[in-house]
């Protein structure tokens, strides 16, 4: 029995031996494996980290990762690099990025962390009154939207007062808009609102208002004319001096930037009642009426006789008596001197018949007579010859 105790512990004692010797080797091999590798300093989408790694291109790192960069990424070095301690790997993974500029869209990839480095990246250059969203500072994010708009300049008109602004706006509502310009009611915009506005274009806003406008306006009297068989035909005779009568008128006015372009009558009230212009018009013949037969009696002598319309040069239409020639042109009527045949004679002139001596000339001197005839091709017919005229009374 004391024999077989020792050499069972002996037994033992080396398979504690055996195994701890194979423990060591292991993690002798261990050490070895691991000690083997090498450092790599990895920065993947910001992320930064140490990779001990037995790969031997960074592909075959990267595929350990589980990361397979896209052809649109960024990777530094490039893929087959071969794997050594110490080395920097840098891979940023690529967003897609849709760039609307002014309407106009276009897909970019970009491996840029903001707005703005994606910017200057593209060579888009931004000037002072260029619109842009989101803003630069922005980060971008994959499948963003960008949106830029180019300013450009229009004229602005307002009221009819022009100035040059810079805009951004596609339509004209667009551009009301954005320069917080409000429209009142009536106010109207050329172009339409719906209009794009072109470069170097014309907003025109024109300002519409209505108004009330109250005025007091005179109202014109009329002439009225009454027959008067006590007058001689011609003459006329004032009954009763007319009078201009008022009115309230008022009137809806529109205007367009402050000048008038309408006017419409809304409603009127008499202030002061016209009074007509009355006239007495004589309607007694001139003409001396003879039986068939008789002869006229009276002063005879000899005249030249020469001929006048109501409408010869420097003619008024009115006799030196008063009498309206031009309201009557058939009228017998002679031109004298009155210190030969007195004005207001009745007479009868050879070849002309009875007339009355009502009107006076410049050229009327002595024994000259001149008659009035209806028409210048009478008057031309007559021309100037030498009668006998009997002066009745």
């Amino acid at each position: 029995m004391k024999n077989l105790f020792p050499k069972s512990l002996s037994g033992r004692t080396w398979t504690i031996i055996f195994a701890s010797f194979i423990v060591l080797l292991t993690t002798l091999g261990i050490f070895f494996f691991e000690g083997s590798k090498n450092a790599v300093a990895m920065t993947l989408n910001g992320k930064k980290m140490v990779v001990n790694t037995h790969a031997d291109t960074i592909k075959e790192l990267l595929d350990e990762l589980d990361v397979h960069p896209a052809s649109k990424d960024y990777l530094y070095p490039k893929a087959n690099t071969k794997v050594k301690d110490d080395l920097n790997v840098i891979w940023k993974q690529a967003n897609m990025v849709h760039i609307v500029k002014d309407n106009e869209k276009k897909t970019i990839w970009t491996t840029a962390d903001t707005v703005a480095e994606l910017l200057k990246e593209q060579k888009i250059v931004l000037k002072e009154h260029d619109q842009i969203s989101p803003n630069p500072q922005t980060a971008i994010k994959n499948k963003m939207n960008l949106k830029l708009n180019i300013a450009f300049h229009l004229t602005y008109v307002d009221g009819g007062k022009a100035q040059k602004v810079w805009t951004t706006s596609t339509t004209v509502a667009d551009f009301l808009t954005q320069h917080g310009i409000k429209l009142n009611e009536l106010d109207r915009v050329e172009p339409s609102l719906t209009e794009k506005i072109p470069q170097d274009g014309v907003v025109n806003v024109i300002r519409v208002e209505k108004v009330t406008d109250v005025v007091e306006e005179p109202v014109q009297f009329a002439v009225v004319t009454k027959k008067d068989e006590s007058l001689q035909r011609g003459q006329e005779k004032l009954i009763a001096n007319g009078k201009q009568g008022r009115v309230s008128r008022q009137y809806e006015v529109m205007l367009e930037n402050g000048k008038e372009v309408a006017r419409k009558l809304i409603s009127e009230q008499n202030i002061l009642q016209k009074q007509d212009k009355i006239v007495a018009v004589g309607t007694k013949d001139l003409a001396l009426q003879v039986s068939r037969g008789e002869t006229p009696e009276g002063k005879e002598f000899y005249v030249t006789a020469t001929a006048y319309t109501a409408y010869c040069n420097g003619c008024s239409g009115r006799t030196a008596t008063g009498l309206n020639i031009r309201a009557n042109p058939n009228m017998k009527v002679i031109a004298v001197d009155p210190n030969v045949i007195p004005l207001g004679s009745k007479v009868y002139v050879e070849g002309y018949g009875y007339a009355v001596a009502a009107d006076t000339g410049g050229a009327i001197k002595g024994y000259i007579i001149d008659l009035l005839m209806p028409s210048h091709a009478d008057a031309y017919r007559w021309g100037r010859k030498k009668v006998k005229i009997t002066v009745l009374n």
